[in-house]
């Protein structure tokens, strides 16, 4: 059994690991979205998804950009993690299999990033965001669909 000063570790590492993760999905997600950041914007956005062959690509740029910003806001707060992390895996699971495909080294268009984000993301489901939530900050007070994920899977 973890020992409190174990868990608060956990859980301060599990802040951080959300904290990073909505910094990154912010930033590209801003770019895809409003072209914030030097990024392109929606309509730039789609015109290159539609370029590489994706179809729909206005619905799925879209939908990607919003799942990235709005993804980010929601594993800073911490409240529904695990219901914003497996959107925004998926996400990353289509970003390897239509774009970064071409190897792992990301220098030359491979995975590892994508990866590297996707697999940080399903651990976050397995897991759980930890104590240091907005949840856990106002006391469990939230509405029932906002408090989601939050709950502490057992040691």
């Amino acid at each position: 059994m973890h020992t409190t000063k174990q868990n608060h570790a956990a859980d301060f590492g599990l802040f951080l690991i959300r904290a990073v993760l909505a910094a990154v999905f912010f930033y590209h997600g801003s770019q895809k979205l409003f072209g914030w950041f030097g990024g392109h914007g929606l309509e730039a956005t789609a015109q290159w998804m539609g370029s590489i062959g994706i179809p729909f690509p206005r619905l799925n740029a879209l939908l990607a950009s919003v799942t990235e910003v709005a993804g980010a806001v929601v594993l800073l707060m911490g409240t529904g993690t695990r219901l914003a992390a497996v959107p925004m895996a998926f996400t990353m699971a289509v970003a390897i299999a239509t774009v970064h495909n071409s190897g792992f080294d990301v220098r030359t268009g491979g995975m590892e990033y994508a990866l590297t984000l996707g697999v940080v993301l399903v651990a976050l489901v397995l897991t759980g965001p930890g104590e240091f939530t907005l949840g856990r900050l106002f006391g469990g007070k939230l509405p029932k669909f906002a408090a989601a994920g939050t709950v502490r899977t057992a040691s």
